[in-house]
């Protein structure tokens, strides 16, 4: 008995001491970056740009963001940068950013990188490296029919109720028709996998011995991975999926399933989306974060990328997003209006 009880001491203490020996991964990250989720066709199968190449794409970037805020500048400045533009100002004196140069972000809250970034020195084309081409695979038949059904449920607002023509349920009958970004359920920068985005690129890692958190600035999404744990029985599913971590070697290996059938991983996956990413420390004190998402009843084939996360001492600030939430009362109200006059348009049935 007093050999199993030693025994069992340095077992403990060994597991104890493995797991004190794991990286610690806590910090802010900025994963801002000019390189694209998927490769611009014009590179191929090619995964890696050279240094000119890089160069290039830097410099374009920075003639973009010259010419957005050739408009914006000290109000005492002479026109076009002084102040705002006039009313019905012509193109060359409004901001290009925005929607429709006006009640959208201009270019001052963009915050998409001024760098490629780069794996072992490399370059990079773009974030996706499998399949081979480092574009999204295609969708099945049952997938591309359901896609083109949304779509044909989403159109601008040209000032008519063109839906109420359509069968089924419409796209403004109540809070949760609206897309979930939009009531700001969740972010847009994916939660399993995560990426980067036009602007709130930050990500923020706590690390305890049972628990993992992971925030994104997008949205304050907070998602809880529970180390060596067990996936729930698939009954209950989460916004942010179900996630489950364990170590292999100083990689921290994140599976993430049942997602809600609005979840969106991916950007267009399904409740049956299976998200596995992969935590590795660089000796910069960055984290090379590389996921695989396996949907089969979506796309053909499963997909896998891999970034750079710097490692930053800024702070995380929070992104109160209510955007929906505010106009929700505008939206509808909006939208029976407009039912309201297509019911009352002359030749229009009122039964």
């Amino acid at each position: 008995m007093k050999k199993l009880l030693i025994g069992l001491s340095f077992v403990w203490m060994g597991m104890d001491a493995f797991a004190a020996d794991r990286p610690d991964f806590s910090g802010t990250y900025d994963v801002s970056t000019l390189t694209p989720l998927q490769r611009p066709e014009e590179f191929g199968n090619n995964l890696e740009l050279t240094p000119e190449q890089a160069e290039q794409i830097i410099e374009r970037h920075k003639q973009s963001v010259a010419e957005r805020d050739r408009n914006r500048g000290a109000a005492n400045a002479p026109p076009p940068v002084g102040g705002a533009p006039p009313i019905g100002a012509p193109e060359e004196q409004r901001e290009s950013s925005g929607a429709g140069n006006v009640g959208g972000y201009n270019n001052f809250w963009v915050d998409n990188g001024d760098n490629v970034f780069t794996v072992d020195g490399k370059f990079r084309t773009s974030i996706l490296v499998d399949p081979p081409n480092g574009r999204i695979p295609a969708l099945t038949p049952e997938a591309m029919k359901a896609a083109t059904d949304r779509r044909g449920r989403r159109r601008g607002n040209d000032g008519t109720a063109w839906w109420v023509s359509m069968e089924g349920p419409g796209p403004y009958d109540g809070p949760e028709s609206l897309g979930i970004s939009e009531r700001c359920i969740l972010g847009f920068t994916g939660n399993a996998p995560t990426f980067p985005s036009l602007y709130n690129n930050f990500k923020r890692i706590v690390q305890t011995d049972d628990h993992v958190m992971i925030m994104l600035e997008m949205v304050h999404d907070a998602r809880i991975v529970r180390m060596n744990s067990k996936h729930g029985s698939g009954d209950v599913r989460h916004w942010l999926g179900d996630s489950v971590g364990r170590w292999e070697g100083d990689t921290l290996v994140i599976e993430t399933t049942n997602f809600h059938s609005q979840s969106n991983p991916g950007y267009g996956g399904s409740q049956s989306a299976k998200v596995t990413e992969r935590f590795t420390k660089q000796a910069s004190g960055d984290l090379l974060y590389r996921f695989t998402v396996d949907d089969s009843t979506v796309w053909t084939a499963p997909w896998s990328g891999e970034f750079v996360w710097r490692r930053t001492d800024e702070r995380v600030f929070e992104y109160a997003c209510h955007e929906g939430n505010y106009s929700m009362d505008g939206i509808l109200k909006g939208a029976r209006l407009l039912e309201k006059e297509a019911s009352s348009a002359p030749g229009t049935s009122s039964d």
